[in-house]
């Protein structure tokens, strides 16, 4: 009886593997597929712009809580739910429906979703110490119910696809798509919901940001569920079947445990952690380093809405020249060291115009360089998390789309968590004011910013780079596994025939 129970779960995990490879056998996939999948990511971009950039400003300056510890509250908060993503992504996994794997897990939260990013938007009238309480607690549900969004949503990408470029290809759209969404909410945000004397300052704003972004996010993600909802119900792969919860951890920790994954998400939190410090910094030193004034805020925010087309043409020529890994590498390193070089002139006083009316275009034109290398290794990075399934796959036998790209989510809250952390650090240790006027805040302020800043991306950019380089997976290795997975699927396939 024993035999003939393995015997059927060999089978069950034969006929995965064999829809598994038929269905990511496809090279190309038509544009169509790609553009609704990718219009999922708009919830994830809208959820990054307003924790990145709205929510420390927000409950500092708005409602009144010290910066240092609204940053604390958030990174606690984040890094609390980030314990969700791995459950979410294994659950992911193993979801049996009509509906494939992923569909019923989109359906189900996206309306929850929009409520609970209204809810944060709107603490009642309470003391601080309920005020914070409201911060963790809506962060936390409003985190997790993203993640139940987009964990199933991008671990279809290495369902839809096993070629190595078209991964990449498939890839960027979800990065257009994201970036979009949460600079789409951002040019509302400057050149609509907060042009006022207040500025981001003002309450009443923000009541318009959040109906606007809780419309957008659950829109997206059930257009885009229902958008696939044919291709993928039908050719989802099967579920694996555990045998109990001892056997499903076990799972989990034999995947985890793979030695390509740990070198991805390790370099990744590093690059992460400098983009939360960066997005969390980033009202602080438009209103008060570069004195932007309202419109300027706009354009600036068309002017990161352009990095992200740069990005979405050159990163596909430019990995299928260098690979993967070394174009990722190339990227981070023009990122790092424009941005270094952009604040070390500040501090050098090259920056034309500055202190007191520093050039716009000066900066923008550093912007443009960075940021659309940065998008670029963050497109490739997460290519590169699809290409880490296969290897996996031929190491436990299972594929975990969802688990893998839970753990790459959980990850990235961590860093979000911490590098807002880190940003709230840098205001307190450059004794940035809490009610700070645009143009009236003590140069001396302003460099400790710009130098403390700057130092951080160094420290953590470095390490990122360093890590990254030991990344085992080429394209040669990629292409050589999925075929000897066909082969052993195929030969299997004829055993048990």
């Amino acid at each position: 009886m024993a035999k003939r129970r393995r015997s059927i779960t060999v089978a069950i995990r034969v006929k995965s593997a064999i829809e598994a490879n038929r269905m990511t056998a496809i090279a190309r996939l038509p544009r169509s597929l790609k553009v609704i999948h990718g219009l999922g990511s708009i919830a994830y971009g809208i959820k990054d712009n307003g924790f990145s950039v709205f929510l420390l400003i927000f409950y500092n300056q708005v409602m009144g809580l010290d910066a240092g510890l609204v940053g604390a509250v958030i990174m606690a908060a984040l890094i609390f739910d980030a314990f969700a993503d791995p459950i979410i992504g294994e659950l992911s996994d193993r979801t049996q429906s009509r509906w494939g794997r992923r569909l019923p897990w989109l359906y189900g939260a996206a309306i929850p979703l929009g409520v609970v990013w209204m809810l944060l938007w709107h603490p009642p009238q309470m003391s601080d110490t309920m005020l914070v309480a409201w911060l963790f607690c809506t962060a936390v549900l409003a985190r997790t119910l993203v993640a139940m969004c987009e964990v199933p949503s991008v671990a279809l990408v290495p369902e839809l696809t096993a070629d190595y470029d078209e991964r990449t290809r498939l890839m960027r759209y979800r990065f257009l798509f994201g970036w979009a969404g949460g600079l789409l909410i951002l040019i509302f945000a400057y050149g609509i919901f907060f042009t006022g004397p207040k500025g981001v300052s003002d309450p009443a704003g923000y009541d318009a940001y959040s109906i606007c972004g809780a419309l957008m996010m659950t829109g997206a993600v059930l257009l885009s569920a229902l958008g696939q909802h044919r291709w993928v119900a039908k050719q989802s792969p099967p579920a694996p079947r555990g045998a109990g919860l001892r056997h499903a951890l076990a799972e989990v920790k034999a995947t985890l445990s793979n030695r390509a994954f740990l070198w991805l998400v390790s370099a990744a939190l590093f690059g992460l952690i400098n983009q939360g410090i960066t997005f969390a910094l980033t009202n602080y030193q438009l209103a008060f380093l570069w004195q932007l004034e309202q419109m300027q805020m706009l354009y600036y925010a068309l002017t990161l809405f352009i990095t992200v087309f740069v990005a979405f043409v050159f990163v596909p020529p430019l990995s299928a020249k260098m690979g993967k890994k070394g174009a990722a590498i190339l990227l981070a390193i023009i990122s790092l060291s424009v941005n270094t070089a952009l604040y070390g002139s500040w501090l050098l006083g090259l920056v034309p115009g500055a202190p007191d009316n520093p050039s716009i275009l000066y900066m923008f034109a550093f912007v443009i360089v960075s940021n659309s290398a940065a998008i670029g290794m963050m497109m490739l990075t997460s290519s590169m998390m699809a290409d880490v399934v296969e290897a996996s796959q031929q190491e436990t036998g299972r594929r975990s789309e969802g688990l893998f790209f839970a753990g790459y989510f959980f990850m990235q809250k961590c860093a979000v968590g911490i590098g807002t952390f880190i940003a709230g650090m840098i205001l307190t240790f450059s004794a940035f004011p809490q009610d700070a006027v645009a143009g009236e805040v003590d140069v001396a302020v302003l460099d400790g910013l710009a130098l403390y800043y700057m130092i951080a991306l160094l420290v953590m950019g470095i390490i990122g780079i360093s890590i990254l380089r030991h990344f085992p997976i080429s394209r040669e290795s990629h292409e050589a596994r999925v075929r000897a997975l066909n082969a052993a699927a195929e030969s299997a396939s004829y055993a048990n025939d």
